[in-house]
């Protein structure tokens, strides 16, 4: 096998919209990449993770471009399954490209890389006091991030912007959102943000805008270079 590292998407793979962004930190050559939704019909995906009135709600990107809202219990139990897959093919390191809460995903040996545990800490020791602004893909993980982010000196303020979705208009109305709350640094938290959304929205707010793919995919660099 090429490669003993694989990022592992919950949308399907590869993500065309972010890869260029890997790739300045991991070795094209030496990262594979899977999705949770590879192989996938849009019908097979709704029947399977399509969220339940009242369940937490992740967002992802499809092969097409198109973005897809997917119950995050689901998306949990099927992460469970491919990680077994991908240990079973060999991968020792498993990069999850997702910045959701998963509470009970474990690997028998590799190395399972989870944003949502990496992220807050390091952003923490980052900001230190400052006040942190968070934008997210969809309103309904606004309320869900509080219990995320608890590490924070200060309880962090929100905005909605959709990485997949988002219009500038968007991004300068979440802008001004946090500016209004006063957000001292922002962080894009999800994986899908692109280095284009941090230089609007630094360039707008003059303001630190960290992207959280970025951090995660530095990390990762550290570990197999």
């Amino acid at each position: 096998m090429a490669s003993d590292l694989i990022t592992l998407t919950i949308g399907q793979s590869p993500r065309h919209d972010i890869l260029p962004l890997l790739e300045a930190y991991l070795p094209a050559g030496q990262v594979a990449h899977a999705g949770l939704l590879d192989g996938l019909t849009p019908a097979a995906i709704a029947a399977q993770y399509a969220p339940a009135p009242g369940e937490k709600v992740l967002v992802s990107r499809l092969s097409g471009g198109e973005q897809v809202r997917l119950s995050a219990p689901g998306v949990e139990r099927g992460l469970q399954r491919k990680i077994h897959e991908l240990e079973q093919q060999g991968y020792g390191t498993i990069l999850l490209l997702c910045t959701g809460q998963f509470g009970a995903l474990k690997t028998e040996s590799a190395l399972l890389l989870e944003p949502d545990r990496i992220i807050p800490p390091l952003v923490k020791a980052i900001v230190q006091a400052h006040q942190v602004g968070i934008v997210v893909p969809v309103a309904e993980q606004v309320e869900e991030q509080a219990s995320k982010w608890q590490l924070l000196s200060r309880a962090p303020c929100f905005a909605v912007a959709s990485p997949y979705l988002a219009e500038q208009h968007d991004l300068i109305e979440a802008g001004l959102s946090l500016q209004e709350q006063g957000a001292e640094v922002v962080v894009l938290d999800c994986i899908g943000y692109h280095q284009k959304h941090r230089d609007f929205l630094q360039k707008m707010l003059g303001i630190p805008v960290l992207l959280s793919n970025v951090l995660v995919a530095k990390l990762a660099a550290e570990l197999i270079l």
